[in-house]
């Protein structure tokens, strides 16, 4: 239940020629505190709910729980979160042994591109494709939770 995950910029589109999978998810949080973030997600046409943990120093592993929700009651729950709701594309892309998540941001955040790549330790060596930008992992401004509340539109000007 340790998530570990580094996050990157992305420097072109080229990663969407690359995708084997692509959802559109919209997004909100009944609780965006960093000490525990409780998210509400639909994904495609299933809902989930998440509750993570705060970072370590590092902003590389926190505690994460999620379980998948009737798509009913995850539209419901949407309702109740925090102003603020985040919707994306999610693109999946294999890199060597791994799969990247890439999100292309609209609405509010919407410029925004980023990649997320899980690991099974800090330390844990990948291959970085060539679309592959600067590591934003351990800044907060590009936490979901935090881009519900201060949107990219806002900090870009």
């Amino acid at each position: 239940m340790i998530e570990i995950e580094r996050k990157f910029l992305v420097k072109s589109d080229d990663f969407k020629k690359q995708a084997f999978a692509q959802n559109d998810i919209a997004q909100g949080y009944l609780s965006s505190v960093p000490e525990r973030t409780v998210r509400v997600r639909i994904k495609g046409h299933k809902g989930f709910i998440t509750i993570k943990g705060i970072s370590n120093t590092a902003g590389m592993s926190r505690f994460e729980w999620e379980n998948e929700i009737p798509l009913d009651e995850a539209q419901e729950l949407l309702k109740l979160c925090e102003k603020g709701k985040i919707e994306k594309t999610r693109y999946e892309i294999k890199s060597g042994k791994h799969v990247f998540e890439v999100d292309e941001f609209y609405g509010e955040n919407d410029g925004l591109i980023m990649a997320e790549i899980e690991l099974n330790s800090e330390g844990e060596t990948f291959e970085k494709p060539e679309w592959l930008g600067e590591e934003v992992t351990n800044d907060e401004r590009y936490y979901n939770a935090y881009l519900s509340k201060n949107p990219y539109k806002d900090w870009q000007k």
